[in-house]
């Protein structure tokens, strides 16, 4: 297995990809955008080449079902992936695109379900959620979207402006909607996250795949950020019951949780043992 590189803003590198197609892999898999900094991937692109050279190519796209314009077509996707929890729909359910041509071992053998890729009963319900999910969301992600983004830009702004010593991971405009993470210098992302609990309000310091680990993020160590900064990184998603009113909390509360931490910190220059 080969990791395709990513550059400072966490966009995979083309380049490095080209290179590689030349060496007929069994398949090339890229992230829609990333779940941790939200970065959107040239994912047409990478399609393309793969189409051109007649490498299997798939897409995860859980991030951006629903989220964002999503074609096979456009994507020149083989396979696609796609969570329903990730729309609002039923946990447990997804679904698999798979391109007509694109032959697949079973999973499971033993039954004919799912074209014998799958055997066992489906969840019928969930199904049935999963559809559901996608007809709203198809009906509701251009406004939506528009909403996020103003949200998006508004948190991105209002922390660069009022917390010193802190950066923004992932590209700026090159993200999903409802996406900010991050990272604060001098403190502890597990801190800020404990002490923004106490006020009601929910972050998180990575994806939730990675909860459990204490180690610094590897996305963010991926695209450079230092593993002491990685450490003080926090990240704020936003969906479609956020209200401008826990915009303005947020924006209030975090420069102060941020502020007090460092206070207490031995590392802060400007902290009381600085």
């Amino acid at each position: 297995m080969v990791r395709i590189p990513v550059d400072g803003q966490g966009v995979v590198d083309l380049d490095f990809i080209r290179r590689e197609i030349d060496k007929k892999p069994l398949l090339v898999s890229v992230m829609h955008a990333n779940n941790e900094i939200g970065v959107v991937q040239p994912v047409a692109e990478i399609g393309r080449l793969c189409r051109e050279r007649e490498v299997v190519f798939h897409t995860d796209a859980v991030q951006t079902v629903g989220h964002l314009p999503v074609s096979v077509r456009e994507l020149n996707a083989d396979l696609l992936s796609c969570s329903a929890h990730k729309l609002y729909g039923p946990k447990g359910i997804g679904f698999l695109y798979v391109r007509r041509g694109i032959r697949l071992s079973p999973l499971i053998h033993g039954g004919d379900q799912e074209r014998r890729r799958r055997a066992g009963t489906e969840n019928l319900p969930a199904i049935v959620g999963l559809g559901k999910a996608l007809e709203i969301a198809g009906r509701e992600m251009e406004a939506e979207g528009v909403r996020l983004t103003g949200y998006r830009d508004r948190l991105i702004d209002g922390l660069l402006k009022k917390v010193p010593d802190c950066r923004l991971n992932g590209d700026r405009d090159r993200r999903l909607p409802n996406n900010v993470n991050i990272s604060f210098a001098y403190v502890e992302g597990e801190s800020v996250l404990l002490n923004l609990d106490f006020e009601g309000i929910a972050v998180s310091t990575g994806s939730a795949c990675t909860s459990s680990s204490l180690e610094a993020s590897a996305v963010l160590l991926a695209i450079g950020v230092p593993a002491e900064l990685a450490h003080g990184s926090i990240r704020i998603t936003m969906g479609k019951w956020t209200t401008e009113a826990e915009l303005d909390r947020i924006l209030e509360a975090l420069p102060r949780v941020v502020a007090k931490l460092r206070a207490m910190s031995p590392l802060y220059p400007g902290g009381k043992n600085g």
